[in-house]
């Protein structure tokens, strides 16, 4: 892989695909098991006894199909080949497979791919690989949940620090400040909205996220990640309210928005920032 790119490239994309189907467990099943916790919290600090219920997690139970509770075989859940062989359809009862799986797949295996060319065989792939799939997982659940779970945000932060102690993508001290800065920044975004306007601007878990963006590439990306992040924002949601028919009254999360920007400035960050500062 050292000496032939297209290798780690093609193997990169392939182990994406396999990763692009755990990222749609993820993305389906992690909300729920946070919304599950959080019932069984409740009913302990009420003094009663939560309910009985069967294991839910990653792994238990199998994947089944949710219209005719099939269990999905080993052979129905190639990445992306299955969906392709099956036509989109259940093969116990024909119903529609949503379009979310083979495009999480293959959009987790483009991702993968590039990376892998981009950085070359090392550890910052491998770090970039993680920092990828993190993102991916992060945008979708926000999309369908308006959830960025610390279970996700919070190891993705730790991990960004231990990375950068020889320097891997930012100095060990620009990571930490990268760190502080990103959380403090849209925590204060938020509480001077909040004191302005009597509304929750955003959550707690968008905080967490352009942290563990900062812990990742170093307090001197974060300017730029929050510009982009803001203009693709508000590209999207003027797209919405324009061609959609989307009332301005409803929420748009901005995790999405903070990941993309994110993963630029990762691949781009520092050329974005040369051509428009001039060397640093």
């Amino acid at each position: 892989m050292l000496s032939n790119p297209l290798i780690f490239t093609f193997s990169a994309a392939l182990l994406g695909l396999c990763v692009g189907s755990f990222l749609n467990v993820v993305i389906h099943r992690l909300p729920k098991m946070m919304e599950r916790q959080w019932r069984a919290e409740c009913a302990e600090l009420a003094g009663q006894q939560a309910p009985p219920a069967a294991r839910y997690n990653l792994v238990v139970p199998r994947s089944a199909c949710p219209s005719c509770n099939r269990q999905i075989t080993a052979l129905e859940n190639i990445p992306l080949v299955s969906y392709l062989v099956l036509r989109g359809k259940c093969a116990g009862c024909a119903a529609p497979i949503g379009s979310r799986y083979p495009a999480v797949e293959t959009l987790t295996a483009a991702l993968s791919a590039y990376v892998a060319w981009h950085f070359g065989f090392g550890i910052a792939a491998g770090g970039a690989l993680l920092f990828t799939w993190t993102m991916i997982a992060l945008t979708f659940i926000d999309l369908d949940t308006y959830y960025l779970p610390d279970g996700i945000t919070l190891p993705l932060l730790w991990l960004g620090l231990l990375l950068n102690i020889n320097g891997t993508f930012a100095p060990l001290s620009a990571a930490v400040i990268g760190a502080a800065a990103g959380y403090l920044s849209l925590w204060a975004v938020y509480w001077a909205f909040r004191w302005a306007t009597g509304k929750e601007g955003m959550g707690y878990g968008d905080f967490k996220l352009l942290g563990a963006i900062g812990a990742w590439l170093g307090w001197p990306m974060l300017p730029l990640t929050l510009l982009l992040s803001s203009l693709v924002g508000a590209v999207i949601g003027i797209g919405l309210i324009v061609f959609a028919g989307r009332g301005r009254s409803v929420p748009i999360p901005f995790g999405p928005y903070l990941a993309v920007a994110g993963m630029i400035a990762l691949l781009h960050g520092t050329a974005l920032t040369r051509a428009y500062l001039g060397p640093l």
